[in-house]
């Protein structure tokens, strides 16, 4: 696959379909070790798929499932031993989701910085804003949540950088 289509020209856009688009799932428990085997997890995938993302992109996207699946062990445990993480690529951008069962709906607080911990939400949504990507908090048909950042593949040349 080093060729990646090196001389043919586009697809029509109804079968044009980039070889590292896909969907990705995997389950883990609730629990601690689960921080870094998700980050490893989607690191590994990521490698092996060949999604052209760029190193930036690639520790930002470990950082926000780090992040994601902390809340997750920290606060959702109790009434979800179980979370799921989701890996999502389209042809120009990466989606990566953690689900659990626990029906409370977390905001990113404002920051106070007497604090140590209760950032990551915070954090979360910086790194997305300034690769230029969206996140957001869903509610599942199950009654637990869905927390998300999708990023683009590439830089967004309009997204202000070191803000």
């Amino acid at each position: 696959m080093d060729d990646e289509g090196r001389g043919l020209g586009p697809l029509p856009r109804e079968t044009e379909k980039v070889p590292y688009e896909g969907v990705w799932r995997f389950t883990a428990a609730a629990v601690d070790a689960s921080v870094p085997q998700a980050r490893h997890a989607v690191r590994d995938l990521l490698a092996r798929q060949g999604v052209p993302a760029s190193d930036d992109l690639v520790q930002g996207l470990l950082l926000i499932v780090s992040e994601l699946v902390t809340n997750a062990v920290r606060h959702a445990a109790l009434l979800s031993p179980m979370l799921a993480v989701e890996v999502a690529v389209g042809a120009e951008w990466v989606r990566v989701s953690v689900e659990d069962d626990h029906p409370y709906r977390p905001t990113a607080l404002v920051a106070d910085h007497g604090q140590t911990g209760g950032r990551g939400l915070l954090l979360v949504r910086e790194i997305t804003q300034e690769a230029g990507g969206a996140c957001d908090v869903e509610h599942t048909a199950s009654g637990g949540k869905v927390i998300w950042a999708a990023l683009p593949l590439k830089p967004n040349g309009s997204a202000p950088h070191g803000s």
